[in-house]
């Protein structure tokens, strides 16, 4: 059965402190965000923006703005069972907090699926809004990131700043 223009990807793109961020959604919410260094091709049909991306691109910005702690986006999620109850602790996560594998593996029941955890993250297709970078490793290293080491750095710092901003004003 063909897809019909209702059914089909719509992406847009938009310019970030980390680079163009492609964003991609149907008719149930955002599909993927992909960072610049993704050459993934983009769909060819239904490219015209929709109401769930203006609202992804609208929340992204407010939150490289450093004025959103946590999104609030309908999403379409195409994963196992597994990996949805991952990425559902991913956004448990707090804003300039971190957590390692091995804390998301026991917080959903399973503390020796850290290795599992971890290829379930590298499979989150939608970064930022279902907080990956927030995972480092149980040293406190920083671990593989889809956009790259220095753009998990960026995002890190970006929330720590935002937050240490946040308490330096509620002491005054």
């Amino acid at each position: 059965m063909p897809k019909t223009m209702q059914q089909a990807t719509c992406y847009a793109v938009m310019e970030s402190p980390i680079g163009r961020l492609s964003i991609l959604a149907d008719v149930h919410g955002i599909q993927e965000i992909r960072f610049p260094n993704n050459t993934s091709t983009l769909p060819a049909e239904g490219s015209a923006s929709n109401k769930f991306i203006v609202q992804a691109i609208d929340q992204l910005n407010t939150y490289f703005d450093g004025n959103l702690k946590k999104f609030d986006l309908p999403l379409s999620l195409k994963g196992t069972d597994f990996q949805k109850d991952v990425w559902g602790q991913l956004q448990r996560v707090g804003y300039g907090a971190t957590a390692s594998y091995k804390d998301i593996a026991s917080a959903i029941g399973n503390p020796k699926a850290s290795r599992a955890v971890g290829m379930a993250n590298n499979k989150n297709k939608i970064p930022i809004v279902i907080p990956c970078h927030r995972i480092i490793g149980s040293d406190g290293s920083l671990t593989g990131f889809a956009g790259g080491l220095d753009v998990k750095r960026w995002l890190l710092a970006h929330e720590n700043r935002q937050s240490a901003l946040l308490l330096e004003s509620s002491e005054h």
